[in-house]
């Protein structure tokens, strides 16, 4: 894990972020898209996904095992040799995702299938039921496995890991994205967690 202390941006900064655009982190033919909703303000300053301080990701990333270390967003890289990519639905950053409007949502919603058709991933898994109930039009979703397909990509949503998610501690956070890592075939690289049983959440 990368111990650079972390620069705070200035309100200038986070402004100017506005008009960037987060290239997405993705190869073909990979095991899990992770799919944001938007990226913040400071991770777009940062150029990097999940920046935001408070952002609970990596560690539930590292603690369901899908990597063998805890890293965090400098090392994002790190996750394509995992089979693991991350995009976002809508890709305008914004201070608080409130912000987004639902044509937003609708039309990330199209880009996403046609970025899935092309790049064949084997699993879609968005962070957010919101975001996934605004983008595929699926009002009654929940976490967990989706009976949606995108070609041959199977769909899974799992909590929104922002801070804010009170719903989800970290404990929990870390077990919905082991249920994922179990489901997806991939190993356990760090063994925090193990292979369950899991309980199950309503």
């Amino acid at each position: 894990m990368n111990d650079t202390p972390r620069h705070r941006p200035t309100r200038a900064e986070l402004d100017a972020a506005r008009d960037t655009r987060l290239p997405d982190l993705i190869a073909d033919d990979l095991t899990v898209l992770l799919v944001g909703i938007n990226p913040g303000l400071a991770s777009a300053v940062a150029g990097h996904h999940f920046a935001t301080p408070g952002n609970r990701l990596w560690p539930a990333l590292y603690r369901a095992g899908f990597t063998p270390r805890l890293i965090d967003a400098t090392e994002e890289n790190r996750l394509l040799d995992l089979g693991i990519g991350i995009t976002s639905i809508v890709h305008r950053p914004t201070a608080r995702a409130a912000e987004l409007t639902a044509p937003e949502y609708v039309a990330g919603g199209r880009h996403l299938r046609e970025l899935v058709l092309a790049r064949r991933p084997a699993w879609l898994a968005l962070l957010g039921v919101t975001g996934y109930r605004t983008a595929f039009d699926a009002p009654d979703a929940t976490v967990g496995r989706q009976s949606l397909t995108i070609g041959t990509t199977q769909v899974w949503v799992l909590p929104n890991p922002s801070g804010l998610n009170a719903h989800y501690p970290p404990s929990a956070l870390a077990v919905e994205f082991a249920k994922l890592r179990i489901a997806t075939g991939l190993p356990d690289r760090s063994a925090v967690l193990g292979n369950g049983p899991f309980p199950n959440r309503s």
